[in-house]
């Protein structure tokens, strides 16, 4: 972009740093899939009644520190074990038996239409794993300079979900977080107010802070989750 050989890129919002590099700018953002992570068990490994249906010291694949904390929390038993490689590789990884179980954004698994008859597949609700802030939502990058195409991609923008991942985004900024920060922050707006979802740990495996909070001003409500 900066070099002029592309005039827009188009990122997992999740991805991008919180502050634009000088010179560009996020012009606009799309609709939101589905925010939520994704629990893929090996049959073996999975048991209906138990919480998260894993069974006892189940190995769950994650380099994800905002994905360990969590899980901890829910199953102090877990063993959270990092994985390398993109999504097939690592749900190939999954069927060998080298881990009970993964975690994945759903978004991503969704994109890709893969065929998971073969695992248990789990959604995880957000106010019981809390996703990373603009989870689920692509970013359209461009020059700061360039007035025509950013007017152009307004045709596109979702204003709410714009509304929705700033505040999320703004809490990762203030604590100067990047993506191995254990953050989870969740913003949705219905019935005239925000709910918003946060999870933080001051490590993978430190104590787990969870709570939920509404309001209507983004700024108030950024300001009370950082107290």
């Amino acid at each position: 972009l900066l070099a002029g050989s592309i005039d827009l890129a188009v990122h997992s919002h999740k991805d991008l740093e919180t502050q634009s590099p000088e010179g560009l700018t996020v012009a606009a953002v799309s609709h939101r899939a589905d925010p939520r992570e994704l629990l893929l068990i090996h049959p073996d490994a999975a048991v209906s009644n138990a919480p998260w249906q894993l069974k006892e010291e189940a190995r769950v694949g994650t380099s994800s520190a905002r994905r360990k904390a969590q899980l901890l929390h829910a199953r102090p038993d877990a063993v959270p074990v990092d994985i390398r490689g993109n999504v097939p590789t690592r749900v190939n990884k999954l069927r060998n038996g080298e881990f009970d179980a993964i975690l994945l954004a759903k978004a991503g698994v969704d994109r890709l239409q893969l065929d998971l008859s073969d695992l248990v597949v789990l959604p995880i609700e957000v106010n019981q794993l809390v996703p990373a802030p603009a989870q689920g939502v692509l970013a359209f990058q461009t020059r700061s300079t360039d007035t025509e195409l950013i007017g152009l991609l307004q045709q596109i923008n979702e204003p709410q979900i714009q509304k929705n991942i700033r505040i999320e985004r703004t809490v990762l900024n203030r604590l100067q977080g990047g993506c191995q920060l254990p953050l989870g922050v969740h913003a949705q707006y219905h019935s005239n107010q925000f709910d918003v979802w946060v999870a933080y740990a001051p490590s993978w495996d430190g104590k787990l802070t969870q709570f939920h909070t509404t309001g209507t001003d983004e700024s108030q409500l950024v300001d009370e989750i950082l107290q």
